[in-house]
C-alpha cells in the first residue's frame, strides 16, 4: 500500500513538471520574444511586463497570491500546496530557460504557443494543480454559485484583453484572444472536460470507512443504498452500503487514493455526468463550527 502511493505521487509530481515545461516552452519560445498576450494571471503578468518592465516570473508569484489564499480557504489546501509548487517552479523555468524563437509568423505563434501553453496547464490540473489562479476562481465560484468555470475565466478574459486593445494595440488583442481560445480548448481536451463531474459508485466490505474517509477529506455528499447477495473475489457477500457520490474531475485522483488506502480490492464504477441539479455536491467542513455533511 505505501508503494503504491509513493508510485502515485511520483508519478503525478513528474506529469506536473512535464506540463511546466510544456507551458514554459509555450510562453519562452512563442508568446513572450513575440509581444503576444495569454488569458488569466499568465496574461495580467505579461501585460504589467510589457507596460513597465518587471520580470514576468516575479509577477506571476505575485499575481497568483491572492488566488492560492482564496483557494486555501475554500478548495483544496491539498491543491494549493501542489499549486504553490507548480507555479513557483513554473516561474524559475520561464527566469532561467532559454528556448530560443521558434517563429515570427504571428498565425503560428498563436497556434502552437496557445497548444503548448494549453497541455501544460491542462496536465498540470489533470494531476490535482493549477498553472494559473484564475482557474482556481473559476472552482470556487462553481462551487459557491453553480457558475461555469469556463465562463467565469472567460468573463475575466474579456476586461483582459479589453485593456490590452487599449494599453498595447488591438491586433496584438485579436491574436491574444485566438491564443486564449486554443489554450482553453486544448486545455479542455487535455483534461477530458474539466467542468464535468464523475458519478463514483463504489462497493466495498469496508463501506462504513469508505463513506467517512470520503466525507471527512473531501467534503463531498454521497448516497449510499443497501446491497445483499453480491458475489466477489472473497466469496459471497450480503448486507453491505454500495457508496454513490459526485465529484469534479479533478478530485478524482485523491478520491482513489482515499479508497486505496482503506481497501485496494474495493470495486469502483465511474461515469461521466452531464448534468447535476439539487442535492449538495460539495461542503467544505468547518470542524469549529462542527458543520455536517449531508447526502446527496
Amino acid at each position: 500500500m505505501k508503494h503504491s502511493k509513493t508510485y502515485n505521487y511520483i508519478s503525478e509530481y513528474s506529469q506536473i513538471a512535464i506540463g511546466i515545461v510544456l507551458a514554459s516552452v509555450g510562453l519562452k519560445a512563442f508568446l513572450l520574444p513575440n509581444g503576444f498576450m495569454d488569458g488569466g494571471v499568465t496574461g495580467i503578468a505579461l501585460l504589467v511586463n510589457r507596460v513597465i518592465g518587471i520580470d514576468i516570473s516575479l509577477l506571476l508569484v505575485i499575481f497568483s497570491l491572492p488566488f492560492l489564499i482564496l483557494g486555501y480557504y475554500t478548495v483544496s489546501k491539498r491543491i494549493v500546496i501542489k499549486s504553490i509548487v507548480s507555479i513557483l517552479a513554473f516561474a524559475s523555468i520561464i527566469h532561467f530557460g532559454n528556448y530560443g524563437i521558434i517563429t515570427e509568423d504571428k498565425l503560428l505563434i498563436s497556434i502552437f504557443g496557445g497548444l503548448c501553453l494549453g497541455g501544460g496547464i491542462g496536465i498540470a490540473i489533470r494531476n490535482g494543480s493549477v498553472l494559473d489562479g484564475s482557474e482556481i476562481l473559476g472552482i470556487y465560484l462553481n462551487d459557491k454559485f453553480g457558475l461555469s468555470i469556463g465562463r467565469v475565466i472567460l468573463m475575466f478574459n474579456i476586461v483582459l484583453f479589453s485593456i490590452t486593445a487599449m494599453v498595447v494595440s488591438v491586433e496584438i488583442a485579436l491574436y491574444s484572444i485566438l491564443t486564449y481560445i486554443v489554450t482553453a480548448k486544448v486545455t479542455d481536451l487535455t483534461i477530458e472536460g474539466f467542468e464535468d463531474f464523475i458519478g463514483v459508485t463504489i462497493v466495498s466490505n469496508d463501506y462504513a470507512k469508505i463513506k467517512n474517509a470520503i466525507m471527512m477529506e473531501l467534503g463531498v455528499g454521497l448516497t449510499t443504498y443497501k446491497g445483499s447477495k453480491g458475489f466477489g473475489s472473497t466469496g459471497p457477500q450480503q448486507d453491505f452500503d454500495i457508496i454513490h457520490t459526485i465529484i469534479n474531475r479533478i478530485d478524482i485522483k485523491k478520491m482513489h487514493r482515499i479508497i486505496e488506502d482503506i481497501d485496494e480490492n474495493a470495486f469502483i464504477v465511474e461515469f461521466d455526468v452531464n448534468n447535476v441539479k439539487g442535492g449538495v455536491l460539495r461542503h467544505y467542513l468547518d470542524k469549529k463550527k462542527d458543520k455536517k455533511l449531508h447526502t446527496l
